[in-house]
């Protein structure tokens, strides 16, 4: 059970593990591009105690992106920057509206309940009661 939840884990992507020069490597980059695009603020490494950057598979999947948008599509830091944030907003959205979706599901099962309560015969002058 525990080698389970150490694989799962360590699968996850959002665990930092890899350190600059290693993560330079595995994104194709070197390490001065991950620097530049920490200060750009298109990266947020976790820092350790004694100020080493650390990535995880998910900050070297933004690096990529960021590469393929300034080599392959032409972009500048600034527009990759924009795009980025659109891309997050949108994600932030996404995620809003399947929360939504799944309050508003748990909702009708309520409405529905009330609405049956509601179907009940009500008291009052049709039905002959006097006060």
């Amino acid at each position: 059970m525990l080698v389970g939840s150490i694989q799962k884990l360590m699968a996850s992507g959002h665990r930092p593990v890899y350190v600059i020069s290693i993560a330079a490597g595995l994104a194709g980059c070197h390490p001065r591009t991950l620097r530049i695009y920490e200060e750009e603020g298109l990266l947020e490494p976790v820092r350790t105690e004694t100020n080493i950057r650390l990535y995880s598979d998910d900050d070297l999947q933004r690096v990529r992106v960021i590469r393929y948008l300034t080599q392959v599509r032409g972009v500048n830091l600034a527009g990759v920057k924009l795009l980025l944030h659109m891309r997050d907003a949108t994600d932030l959205m996404e995620d809003l509206i399947r929360e939504l979706a799944e309050i508003g599901s748990e909702d009708d099962d309520v409405d529905g309940q009330v609405d049956t309560a509601d179907q009940r015969p009500k008291r009052g002058r049709t039905h002959g009661t006097r006060f």
